[in-house]
């Protein structure tokens, strides 16, 4: 999406990951049963969305602070795991969509963490 306004996290890959990420349980939850859109649904992307604004919300602020925000994104992150894994219990996703869950999430956690070691090491 081409803007004039322009802000700087959103040139960060990892934000634009978890974009991405928070879209496509969106579109997941949108084929959950209707009993479910206040439940699991809810939660899962409530959590998926959070990694993201938290990396937005935290890049403005100095790097302790963002590290801080940063492992919120990371927390939420691991929360969407439990979110997909119920799911797919459940019958809302197949297999092959939460592998997939699994796998956008490891790269989002990885991503962190290795963000996370970067903002810590410019301190030193």
């Amino acid at each position: 999406m081409k803007t004039k306004f322009y802000f700087k996290f959103e040139d960060l890959l990892i934000y634009n990951k978890a974009i991405a990420f928070g879209e496509s349980v969106n579109e997941q939850i949108q084929h959950f049963p209707r009993e479910e859109q206040y439940r699991l649904a809810t939660q899962f992307i409530r959590a998926a969305d959070s990694i993201a604004l938290n990396i937005a919300e935290g890049s403005a602020s100095t790097e302790a602070q963002f590290n801080r925000y940063l492992q919120r994104a990371w927390d939420s992150a691991h929360e969407c795991v439990v979110c997909s894994t119920k799911a797919r219990l459940r019958g809302f996703i197949t297999e092959q969509q939460n592998e997939k869950n699994r796998s956008d999430i490891t790269e989002l956690s990885k991503m962190i963490t290795s963000f996370k070691r970067h903002l810590k090491s410019k301190k030193v």
